[in-house]
């Protein structure tokens, strides 16, 4: 009986774990063609936060921290131990991937670009996805 309880305990804290991992909130702006979604993780500070909204919100930041994001879909990776602007300065594994196909290569890519340069143990997650409207 104790196996099961333990089991049930393991599959519960589990499912909570993958709740909480999904329940990032976002916001979504619209700037010239793309549409721009900001995952707000829970690793980010007030000061990430604020300059990821003026990236998702002002033509020339976007182009600074997503180049070619004009160009099909786009995405931005973050290592969540290594941050995103330490030192006020963007984070060598913070990786960026435009240009492409569809919202799913993007991602997976730009995923893949942060996680051979990050330093810390936590996989990357996104922070923004950029898509063309419509």
């Amino acid at each position: 009986m104790m196996k099961y309880v333990g089991a049930g305990v393991a599959l519960g804290l589990g499912l909570a774990a993958a709740g909480m991992a999904q329940a990032v909130k976002t916001e979504v702006a619209e700037l010239g063609a793309s549409r721009i979604t900001l995952h707000q993780q829970p690793f980010l500070s007030d000061a990430e936060l604020a300059t990821l909204r003026v990236v998702m919100t002002n033509p020339d930041a976007l182009a600074i921290f997503v180049p070619d994001a004009s160009k099909g879909f786009a995405a931005l990776a973050v290592s969540p131990d290594d941050g995103f602007l330490p030192a006020g300065a963007p984070a060598p594994s913070a990786q960026a991937i435009a240009g492409l196909p569809d919202q799913a290569t993007a991602a997976k890519d730009a995923l893949a670009a942060c996680d051979k340069l990050r330093k810390g143990a936590e996989a990357c997650v996104l922070v923004l996805e950029i898509a063309p409207k419509g």
